[in-house]
Protein backbone atom coordinates (compact mmCIF):
# COMPACT_ATOMS: atom_id res chain seq x y z
CA UNK A 1 0.00 0.00 0.00
CA UNK A 2 1.44 3.36 -1.00
CA UNK A 3 1.64 6.02 1.65
CA UNK A 4 2.16 8.88 -0.77
CA UNK A 5 -0.70 11.35 -0.60
CA UNK A 6 -2.30 12.70 -3.74
CA UNK A 7 -0.34 15.81 -4.67
CA UNK A 8 -2.21 19.08 -4.19
CA UNK A 9 -2.34 21.42 -7.17
CA UNK A 10 0.23 24.17 -6.71
CA UNK A 11 1.41 27.21 -8.60
CA UNK A 12 5.13 27.58 -9.48
CA UNK A 13 6.92 28.45 -6.21
CA UNK A 14 8.93 31.33 -7.65
CA UNK A 15 5.78 33.00 -9.02
CA UNK A 16 3.90 32.40 -5.75
CA UNK A 17 6.71 33.83 -3.66
CA UNK A 18 7.11 36.90 -5.84
CA UNK A 19 3.37 37.68 -5.94
CA UNK A 20 2.81 37.33 -2.19
CA UNK A 21 5.97 39.27 -1.39
CA UNK A 22 4.89 42.05 -3.78
CA UNK A 23 1.43 42.24 -2.21
CA UNK A 24 2.78 42.38 1.36
CA UNK A 25 5.31 45.06 0.41
CA UNK A 26 2.51 47.20 -1.05
CA UNK A 27 0.47 47.08 2.19
CA UNK A 28 0.87 49.77 4.81
CA UNK A 29 -0.33 47.43 7.55
CA UNK A 30 -0.28 43.82 6.29
CA UNK A 31 -1.95 41.03 8.26
CA UNK A 32 -3.22 37.49 7.78
CA UNK A 33 -6.59 36.02 8.67
CA UNK A 34 -7.68 32.37 8.86
CA UNK A 35 -11.24 31.17 9.44
CA UNK A 36 -12.04 30.98 13.14
CA UNK A 37 -8.74 32.55 14.20
CA UNK A 38 -7.57 36.00 15.21
CA UNK A 39 -6.12 38.40 12.64
CA UNK A 40 -2.32 38.36 12.97
CA UNK A 41 -0.28 41.41 11.84
CA UNK A 42 2.73 40.72 9.63
CA UNK A 43 5.23 42.70 11.66
CA UNK A 44 8.86 43.19 10.55
CA UNK A 45 11.03 40.47 12.05
CA UNK A 46 8.01 38.35 12.98
CA UNK A 47 7.25 36.61 9.72
CA UNK A 48 9.23 34.77 7.10
CA UNK A 49 8.32 33.91 3.50
CA UNK A 50 10.70 31.56 1.75
CA UNK A 51 11.02 28.87 -0.90
CA UNK A 52 12.05 25.44 0.34
CA UNK A 53 12.46 22.96 -2.47
CA UNK A 54 9.18 23.01 -4.35
CA UNK A 55 7.26 24.63 -1.49
CA UNK A 56 6.57 28.23 -0.49
CA UNK A 57 6.36 28.42 3.31
CA UNK A 58 4.93 31.29 5.32
CA UNK A 59 5.90 31.38 9.00
CA UNK A 60 4.26 33.98 11.25
CA UNK A 61 4.72 34.37 15.01
CA UNK A 62 4.12 36.78 17.88
CA UNK A 63 3.85 36.58 21.66
CA UNK A 64 0.52 34.71 21.50
CA UNK A 65 0.72 32.34 18.59
CA UNK A 66 2.78 30.86 15.79
CA UNK A 67 1.83 29.21 12.54
CA UNK A 68 3.49 27.73 9.49
CA UNK A 69 1.58 27.27 6.25
CA UNK A 70 2.56 25.91 2.87
CA UNK A 71 1.11 28.16 0.15
CA UNK A 72 -0.31 26.12 -2.73
CA UNK A 73 -1.77 28.78 -4.98
CA UNK A 74 -3.39 32.21 -5.12
CA UNK A 75 -7.17 32.50 -5.13
CA UNK A 76 -9.10 35.73 -5.44
CA UNK A 77 -7.50 39.16 -5.22
CA UNK A 78 -9.80 42.10 -4.66
CA UNK A 79 -10.41 45.17 -2.50
CA UNK A 80 -6.95 45.23 -1.00
CA UNK A 81 -6.86 41.57 -0.03
CA UNK A 82 -5.49 38.39 -1.53
CA UNK A 83 -6.73 34.86 -0.89
CA UNK A 84 -4.16 32.10 -0.47
CA UNK A 85 -4.99 28.41 -0.72
CA UNK A 86 -2.76 26.74 1.86
CA UNK A 87 -1.85 23.33 3.23
CA UNK A 88 -1.89 22.76 6.97
CA UNK A 89 0.14 19.82 8.24
CA UNK A 90 -1.94 16.61 8.17
CA UNK A 91 -5.17 18.57 7.64
CA UNK A 92 -5.44 19.22 3.90
CA UNK A 93 -6.28 22.41 2.09
CA UNK A 94 -7.54 25.57 3.77
CA UNK A 95 -7.67 29.25 3.04
CA UNK A 96 -5.92 32.32 4.34
CA UNK A 97 -6.43 36.00 3.58
CA UNK A 98 -3.60 38.50 3.40
CA UNK A 99 -5.04 41.99 3.84
CA UNK A 100 -4.09 45.59 4.50
CA UNK A 101 -5.51 46.76 7.81
CA UNK A 102 -4.82 50.37 6.79
CA UNK A 103 -7.36 50.32 3.96
CA UNK A 104 -10.51 51.99 5.29
CA UNK A 105 -12.54 50.85 2.30
CA UNK A 106 -12.57 47.28 3.50
CA UNK A 107 -14.02 48.17 6.87
CA UNK A 108 -16.62 50.44 5.28
CA UNK A 109 -17.69 47.59 3.01
CA UNK A 110 -17.91 45.14 5.90
CA UNK A 111 -19.81 47.63 8.03
CA UNK A 112 -22.34 48.22 5.25
CA UNK A 113 -22.93 44.48 4.96
CA UNK A 114 -23.40 44.15 8.72
CA UNK A 115 -25.89 47.01 8.79
CA UNK A 116 -27.90 45.47 5.96
CA UNK A 117 -28.14 42.14 7.77
CA UNK A 118 -28.95 43.90 11.03
CA UNK A 119 -32.08 45.30 9.44
CA UNK A 120 -32.98 41.88 8.00
CA UNK A 121 -32.75 40.42 11.50
CA UNK A 122 -34.85 43.26 12.90
CA UNK A 123 -37.66 42.29 10.51
CA UNK A 124 -37.31 38.59 11.37
CA UNK A 125 -37.51 39.30 15.09
CA UNK A 126 -40.54 41.56 14.67
CA UNK A 127 -42.39 38.79 12.81
CA UNK A 128 -41.32 35.98 15.16
CA UNK A 129 -41.81 37.74 18.51
CA UNK A 130 -44.98 39.75 18.25
CA UNK A 131 -45.57 41.84 21.37
CA UNK A 132 -41.89 42.03 22.27
CA UNK A 133 -39.83 45.22 21.99
CA UNK A 134 -36.48 45.16 20.24
CA UNK A 135 -34.65 47.18 22.90
CA UNK A 136 -31.21 46.77 21.33
CA UNK A 137 -29.79 45.40 18.11
CA UNK A 138 -26.17 45.71 17.03
CA UNK A 139 -23.39 44.21 14.95
CA UNK A 140 -20.70 46.48 16.35
CA UNK A 141 -17.61 44.78 17.82
CA UNK A 142 -17.19 44.84 21.59
CA UNK A 143 -13.73 43.45 22.27
CA UNK A 144 -13.97 44.22 25.99
CA UNK A 145 -16.78 41.68 26.33
CA UNK A 146 -15.53 39.30 23.56
CA UNK A 147 -18.50 40.11 21.31
CA UNK A 148 -17.70 39.50 17.67
CA UNK A 149 -18.83 41.74 14.76
CA UNK A 150 -19.44 38.56 12.74
CA UNK A 151 -22.86 38.30 14.41
CA UNK A 152 -25.84 40.57 14.93
CA UNK A 153 -26.97 40.61 18.56
CA UNK A 154 -30.30 41.72 19.97
CA UNK A 155 -32.13 42.21 23.25
CA UNK A 156 -35.91 41.80 23.29
CA UNK A 157 -38.01 42.90 26.25
CA UNK A 158 -41.58 42.51 27.49
CA UNK A 159 -42.24 43.98 30.92
CA UNK A 160 -39.72 42.50 33.34
CA UNK A 161 -38.85 39.65 30.96
CA UNK A 162 -36.13 39.67 28.31
CA UNK A 163 -34.53 37.34 25.80
CA UNK A 164 -31.18 37.43 24.03
CA UNK A 165 -30.92 36.80 20.29
CA UNK A 166 -28.00 36.30 17.95
CA UNK A 167 -27.79 35.67 14.21
CA UNK A 168 -25.10 34.76 11.68
CA UNK A 169 -24.98 36.68 8.41
CA UNK A 170 -25.22 34.14 5.56
CA UNK A 171 -23.00 36.39 3.42
CA UNK A 172 -20.21 36.71 5.99
CA UNK A 173 -17.04 35.15 4.61
CA UNK A 174 -16.93 32.47 1.94
CA UNK A 175 -16.42 28.72 1.81
CA UNK A 176 -14.87 27.41 5.03
CA UNK A 177 -14.98 30.90 6.54
CA UNK A 178 -18.76 31.07 6.16
CA UNK A 179 -19.23 27.61 7.66
CA UNK A 180 -16.97 28.56 10.57
CA UNK A 181 -19.00 31.69 11.35
CA UNK A 182 -22.17 29.60 11.59
CA UNK A 183 -20.63 26.75 13.58
CA UNK A 184 -19.09 29.12 16.14
CA UNK A 185 -22.25 31.11 16.89
CA UNK A 186 -23.08 29.30 20.14
CA UNK A 187 -19.89 30.44 21.87
CA UNK A 188 -20.71 34.08 21.18
CA UNK A 189 -24.40 33.53 21.88
CA UNK A 190 -23.68 32.25 25.39
CA UNK A 191 -21.28 35.13 25.99
CA UNK A 192 -23.98 37.59 24.86
CA UNK A 193 -26.61 35.93 27.07
CA UNK A 194 -24.32 36.06 30.09
CA UNK A 195 -23.37 39.69 29.42
CA UNK A 196 -27.02 40.74 29.27
CA UNK A 197 -27.81 38.88 32.50
CA UNK A 198 -25.05 40.81 34.23
CA UNK A 199 -26.18 44.11 32.74
CA UNK A 200 -29.98 43.85 32.90
CA UNK A 201 -30.35 43.45 36.64
CA UNK A 202 -33.98 44.63 36.67
CA UNK A 203 -35.09 42.07 34.10
CA UNK A 204 -35.01 38.31 33.87
CA UNK A 205 -33.16 37.34 30.72
CA UNK A 206 -34.83 33.99 30.15
CA UNK A 207 -32.79 32.49 27.37
CA UNK A 208 -31.17 32.64 23.96
CA UNK A 209 -32.66 32.61 20.46
CA UNK A 210 -30.26 31.63 17.69
CA UNK A 211 -30.81 32.38 14.01
CA UNK A 212 -28.82 30.54 11.34
CA UNK A 213 -29.12 30.17 7.56
CA UNK A 214 -30.93 27.05 6.37
CA UNK A 215 -28.53 24.13 6.06
CA UNK A 216 -26.15 25.52 8.72
CA UNK A 217 -27.88 24.42 11.91
CA UNK A 218 -26.53 20.89 12.47
CA UNK A 219 -23.49 21.73 14.62
CA UNK A 220 -25.38 24.14 16.87
CA UNK A 221 -28.43 21.88 17.28
CA UNK A 222 -26.22 18.97 18.36
CA UNK A 223 -24.60 21.14 21.02
CA UNK A 224 -27.85 22.55 22.41
CA UNK A 225 -28.87 19.11 23.68
CA UNK A 226 -26.07 19.23 26.24
CA UNK A 227 -26.74 22.65 27.74
CA UNK A 228 -28.44 23.10 31.11
CA UNK A 229 -32.14 23.88 30.55
CA UNK A 230 -32.50 24.78 34.23
CA UNK A 231 -30.07 27.64 33.69
CA UNK A 232 -31.56 29.06 30.48
CA UNK A 233 -33.92 28.24 27.62
CA UNK A 234 -32.72 27.88 24.01
CA UNK A 235 -34.42 28.02 20.64
CA UNK A 236 -32.87 27.57 17.22
CA UNK A 237 -34.32 29.11 14.07
CA UNK A 238 -33.39 28.62 10.42
CA UNK A 239 -34.02 31.42 7.93
CA UNK A 240 -34.06 31.47 4.14
CA UNK A 241 -32.89 34.05 1.61
CA UNK A 242 -36.24 35.89 1.91
CA UNK A 243 -35.93 36.19 5.69
CA UNK A 244 -38.67 33.68 6.51
CA UNK A 245 -37.89 31.69 9.65
CA UNK A 246 -38.77 28.25 10.94
CA UNK A 247 -38.20 26.99 14.47
CA UNK A 248 -36.32 23.70 14.79
CA UNK A 249 -38.02 21.00 16.82
CA UNK A 250 -36.18 20.45 20.09
CA UNK A 251 -36.69 16.70 19.67
CA UNK A 252 -34.09 16.89 16.91
CA UNK A 253 -31.46 18.52 19.12
CA UNK A 254 -28.56 16.20 19.75
CA UNK A 255 -28.76 14.34 16.44
CA UNK A 256 -25.23 13.49 15.40
CA UNK A 257 -23.61 12.56 12.13
CA UNK A 258 -20.91 10.38 13.63
CA UNK A 259 -19.26 7.06 12.94
CA UNK A 260 -16.72 4.86 14.69
CA UNK A 261 -14.39 2.92 12.46
CA UNK A 262 -13.06 -0.41 13.74
CA UNK A 263 -9.77 -0.05 15.57
CA UNK A 264 -7.20 -0.27 12.81
CA UNK A 265 -4.51 -2.86 13.50
CA UNK A 266 -1.06 -1.32 13.32
CA UNK A 267 1.15 -3.43 11.09
CA UNK A 268 4.35 -4.16 12.93
CA UNK A 269 7.48 -2.90 11.21
CA UNK A 270 9.40 -5.63 9.44
CA UNK A 271 12.67 -5.99 7.61
CA UNK A 272 14.70 -2.80 7.10
CA UNK A 273 11.81 -0.64 8.40
CA UNK A 274 12.09 -2.19 11.88
CA UNK A 275 15.82 -1.51 11.86
CA UNK A 276 15.36 2.10 10.72
CA UNK A 277 12.76 2.85 13.40
CA UNK A 278 14.91 1.33 16.13
CA UNK A 279 17.80 3.50 14.98
CA UNK A 280 15.64 6.66 15.13
CA UNK A 281 14.40 5.75 18.61
CA UNK A 282 17.87 5.05 20.00
CA UNK A 283 19.65 7.97 18.34
CA UNK A 284 17.05 10.75 18.50
CA UNK A 285 14.32 9.62 20.92
CA UNK A 286 11.72 9.23 18.18
CA UNK A 287 8.17 8.39 19.27
CA UNK A 288 6.20 5.74 17.33
CA UNK A 289 2.46 6.60 17.61
CA UNK A 290 -0.37 4.57 16.07
CA UNK A 291 -2.69 6.71 13.95
CA UNK A 292 -6.41 5.90 13.56
CA UNK A 293 -5.82 4.87 9.93
CA UNK A 294 -3.41 2.10 10.95
CA UNK A 295 -0.27 4.01 10.00
CA UNK A 296 2.58 4.05 12.51
CA UNK A 297 3.59 7.69 12.84
CA UNK A 298 7.22 8.42 13.71
CA UNK A 299 7.45 11.69 15.61
CA UNK A 300 9.85 13.93 17.47
CA UNK A 301 8.16 16.01 20.18
CA UNK A 302 4.90 15.47 18.36
CA UNK A 303 6.09 16.43 14.88
CA UNK A 304 5.62 13.59 12.40
CA UNK A 305 8.62 13.26 10.12
CA UNK A 306 8.20 9.65 8.95
CA UNK A 307 5.48 7.03 8.72
CA UNK A 308 5.12 3.34 7.92
CA UNK A 309 2.69 0.51 7.32
CA UNK A 310 4.84 -2.53 7.92
CA UNK A 311 7.28 -2.91 5.02
CA UNK A 312 7.10 0.59 3.55
CA UNK A 313 8.31 3.85 5.00
CA UNK A 314 8.20 7.46 3.86
CA UNK A 315 9.78 10.56 5.37
CA UNK A 316 9.30 14.32 5.23
CA UNK A 317 7.28 16.98 7.07
CA UNK A 318 5.46 18.90 4.33
CA UNK A 319 6.40 16.45 1.54
CA UNK A 320 6.81 12.66 1.47
CA UNK A 321 9.59 10.58 -0.07
CA UNK A 322 10.17 6.82 0.12
CA UNK A 323 12.92 5.61 2.45
CA UNK A 324 15.64 3.28 1.24
CA UNK A 325 18.92 2.08 2.69
CA UNK A 326 20.65 4.44 0.26
CA UNK A 327 18.84 7.60 1.45
CA UNK A 328 18.29 6.74 5.12
CA UNK A 329 21.04 9.20 5.98
CA UNK A 330 18.64 11.95 4.84
CA UNK A 331 16.02 10.72 7.31
CA UNK A 332 18.63 10.88 10.05
CA UNK A 333 19.64 14.38 8.96
CA UNK A 334 16.01 15.53 9.17
CA UNK A 335 15.57 13.89 12.58
CA UNK A 336 18.79 15.49 13.83
CA UNK A 337 17.68 18.94 12.72
CA UNK A 338 14.23 18.56 14.33
CA UNK A 339 15.80 17.24 17.54
CA UNK A 340 18.12 20.25 17.70
CA UNK A 341 15.60 22.93 16.81
CA UNK A 342 12.45 21.53 18.45
CA UNK A 343 13.38 21.51 22.10
CA UNK A 344 12.53 23.67 25.07
CA UNK A 345 16.00 25.20 25.37
CA UNK A 346 16.51 25.74 21.63
CA UNK A 347 18.58 28.82 20.88
CA UNK A 348 17.12 29.40 17.41
CA UNK A 349 13.47 29.76 18.38
CA UNK A 350 12.63 31.40 15.08
CA UNK A 351 12.92 27.97 13.48
CA UNK A 352 9.77 26.62 11.86
CA UNK A 353 10.41 23.28 13.54
CA UNK A 354 10.19 24.96 16.94
CA UNK A 355 6.86 26.66 16.26
CA UNK A 356 5.02 24.22 14.02
CA UNK A 357 2.18 22.08 15.44
CA UNK A 358 2.34 23.19 19.12
CA UNK A 359 -0.71 21.05 19.98
CA UNK A 360 1.12 17.98 18.68
CA UNK A 361 4.09 18.85 20.87
CA UNK A 362 1.86 19.22 23.91
CA UNK A 363 0.13 15.96 23.00
CA UNK A 364 3.49 14.18 23.01
CA UNK A 365 4.18 15.51 26.51
CA UNK A 366 0.78 14.28 27.71
CA UNK A 367 1.33 10.86 26.14
CA UNK A 368 4.67 10.57 27.92
CA UNK A 369 3.16 11.42 31.33
CA UNK A 370 -0.64 11.07 31.35
CA UNK A 371 -0.67 10.61 35.14
CA UNK A 372 0.54 14.21 35.47
CA UNK A 373 -2.74 15.33 33.92
CA UNK A 374 -4.87 12.80 35.80
CA UNK A 375 -3.55 10.23 38.24
CA UNK A 376 -6.43 7.85 37.48
CA UNK A 377 -5.56 7.53 33.78
CA UNK A 378 -4.19 4.33 32.32
CA UNK A 379 -0.93 5.07 30.47
CA UNK A 380 -2.28 3.32 27.39
CA UNK A 381 -4.09 3.05 25.11
CA UNK A 382 -4.58 6.73 24.25
CA UNK A 383 -6.51 7.14 21.01
CA UNK A 384 -6.37 10.28 18.86
CA UNK A 385 -9.46 11.60 17.04
CA UNK A 386 -11.58 8.49 17.59
CA UNK A 387 -14.35 9.06 16.67
CA UNK A 388 -13.49 11.82 14.22
CA UNK A 389 -15.04 15.29 14.48
CA UNK A 390 -15.80 17.05 11.20
CA UNK A 391 -13.80 20.19 10.48
CA UNK A 392 -10.16 20.33 9.47
CA UNK A 393 -9.35 23.60 11.22
CA UNK A 394 -10.31 22.76 14.79
CA UNK A 395 -6.82 23.48 16.02
CA UNK A 396 -7.05 21.13 18.98
CA UNK A 397 -5.96 17.57 19.73
CA UNK A 398 -8.54 15.05 20.91
CA UNK A 399 -7.36 12.16 23.08
CA UNK A 400 -9.51 9.35 24.38
CA UNK A 401 -8.28 7.30 27.33
CA UNK A 402 -9.65 5.46 30.31
CA UNK A 403 -9.44 5.51 34.08
CA UNK A 404 -8.27 2.34 35.76
CA UNK A 405 -11.91 1.86 36.77
CA UNK A 406 -12.94 1.67 33.10
CA UNK A 407 -14.58 5.11 32.88
CA UNK A 408 -13.67 6.86 29.63
CA UNK A 409 -11.87 10.21 29.69
CA UNK A 410 -11.94 12.71 26.84
CA UNK A 411 -9.01 15.12 26.73
CA UNK A 412 -9.03 18.25 24.61
CA UNK A 413 -5.55 19.76 24.24
CA UNK A 414 -4.87 23.35 23.16
CA UNK A 415 -1.53 25.12 23.28
CA UNK A 416 -2.85 28.64 22.64
CA UNK A 417 -5.90 30.66 23.61
CA UNK A 418 -9.14 29.66 21.89
CA UNK A 419 -12.55 31.07 22.77
CA UNK A 420 -14.22 27.96 21.34
CA UNK A 421 -12.30 25.36 23.39
CA UNK A 422 -15.24 24.41 25.69
CA UNK A 423 -17.61 23.70 22.80
CA UNK A 424 -14.92 21.95 20.78
CA UNK A 425 -14.42 19.68 23.77
CA UNK A 426 -18.18 19.15 23.94
CA UNK A 427 -18.21 18.15 20.26
CA UNK A 428 -15.84 15.30 20.93
CA UNK A 429 -17.39 14.35 24.28
CA UNK A 430 -20.89 13.97 22.81
CA UNK A 431 -19.61 11.68 20.05
CA UNK A 432 -17.75 9.50 22.52
CA UNK A 433 -20.88 9.30 24.69
CA UNK A 434 -23.06 8.43 21.65
CA UNK A 435 -20.87 5.45 20.74
CA UNK A 436 -20.38 4.49 24.39
CA UNK A 437 -24.15 4.33 24.97
CA UNK A 438 -24.37 1.85 22.09
CA UNK A 439 -21.52 -0.32 23.33
CA UNK A 440 -19.52 0.25 20.16
CA UNK A 441 -16.02 0.81 21.53
CA UNK A 442 -15.38 -2.75 22.65
CA UNK A 443 -17.37 -4.20 19.74
CA UNK A 444 -14.98 -2.44 17.37
CA UNK A 445 -11.77 -3.41 19.10
CA UNK A 446 -11.00 -0.42 21.35
CA UNK A 447 -9.65 -0.79 24.90
CA UNK A 448 -8.97 -4.54 24.59
CA UNK A 449 -9.21 -6.41 27.89
CA UNK A 450 -10.80 -3.47 29.74
CA UNK A 451 -14.33 -3.51 31.14
CA UNK A 452 -15.63 -0.11 30.03
CA UNK A 453 -18.05 1.61 32.40
CA UNK A 454 -21.37 2.83 30.95
CA UNK A 455 -21.11 6.11 32.91
CA UNK A 456 -20.80 9.28 30.76
CA UNK A 457 -17.16 10.08 30.01
CA UNK A 458 -15.28 12.84 31.78
CA UNK A 459 -14.10 15.85 29.78
CA UNK A 460 -10.67 17.30 30.59
CA UNK A 461 -9.54 20.55 28.94
CA UNK A 462 -5.75 20.86 28.95
CA UNK A 463 -3.92 24.09 28.15
CA UNK A 464 -1.17 26.34 29.47
CA UNK A 465 -2.76 28.20 32.40
CA UNK A 466 -2.51 31.65 30.83
CA UNK A 467 -3.97 30.46 27.53
CA UNK A 468 -7.45 29.61 28.76
CA UNK A 469 -9.67 32.29 27.24
CA UNK A 470 -11.31 34.56 29.86
CA UNK A 471 -14.76 33.46 28.65
CA UNK A 472 -14.09 29.75 29.27
CA UNK A 473 -15.71 29.84 32.72
CA UNK A 474 -18.67 31.78 31.33
CA UNK A 475 -19.41 29.19 28.64
CA UNK A 476 -18.94 26.25 31.02
CA UNK A 477 -21.63 27.68 33.33
CA UNK A 478 -24.22 26.72 30.73
CA UNK A 479 -23.13 23.08 30.26
CA UNK A 480 -25.48 20.31 31.37
CA UNK A 481 -24.54 18.68 34.70
CA UNK A 482 -24.11 15.37 32.85
CA UNK A 483 -21.01 16.84 31.17
CA UNK A 484 -18.40 16.52 33.91
CA UNK A 485 -15.64 18.98 32.98
CA UNK A 486 -12.25 19.65 34.51
CA UNK A 487 -9.73 22.26 33.39
CA UNK A 488 -6.04 21.51 33.84
CA UNK A 489 -3.77 24.55 33.57
CA UNK A 490 -0.11 23.93 32.86
CA UNK A 491 2.95 26.05 33.53
CA UNK A 492 4.39 28.18 30.73
CA UNK A 493 7.39 25.84 30.51
CA UNK A 494 5.36 22.86 29.29
CA UNK A 495 7.73 22.23 26.38
CA UNK A 496 10.38 21.19 28.88
CA UNK A 497 8.21 19.36 31.41
CA UNK A 498 4.59 19.19 32.45
CA UNK A 499 3.71 20.92 35.69
CA UNK A 500 0.09 21.46 36.68
CA UNK A 501 -0.57 24.99 37.95
CA UNK A 502 -4.26 24.56 38.68
CA UNK A 503 -7.20 22.18 38.44
CA UNK A 504 -10.73 23.53 38.28
CA UNK A 505 -14.05 21.66 38.15
CA UNK A 506 -16.68 22.95 35.74
CA UNK A 507 -17.00 26.73 35.79
CA UNK A 508 -15.29 27.26 39.15
CA UNK A 509 -12.44 29.74 39.27
CA UNK A 510 -8.94 28.27 39.66
CA UNK A 511 -7.71 28.29 43.23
Amino acid sequence: MSLRRKAARTDPPEALHARVEEFVRACRSPAIFEPGEKTIPLEPGRFDLQIRGSAVLLHVWNAETSLVRRILRIGREENGRIQLVTHRLAQGEGEMLVLDLARDGQEIERRAGRLEFRERLRRMLARQFVGWTIAQISAAPDLEHSLSPAYVRALLTKGSSAIAAIAADPDAGAGNTRAGVCDQILSFGLIWLHYLRQRERRRTVEGLKIFLPQGRTAVTSSRLAFLDRQHASYELFAFDSQGFTSRLDEKNYGNLATSLDPAAPVLQPAGPVARWIQRLIEEFGAEPVARPDGVLSIRLRGLEFARTMGRQMTYGVSEEWPVTDENFYQVEALARRIAEERRADAEARESAFYHIAPEKWLESMVRAAPATIDGSLLPEPLYTQVPAVAGSERGVIDLLGSERSGRLVVMEIKAFEDIHLPLQGLDYWMRVKWHLDRGEFQKRGYFPGLAIQPAPPRLVLVSPAFHFHPTTETILQYFSPQVEVERVGLSAGWRGSLRVVFRAKGAEKPA
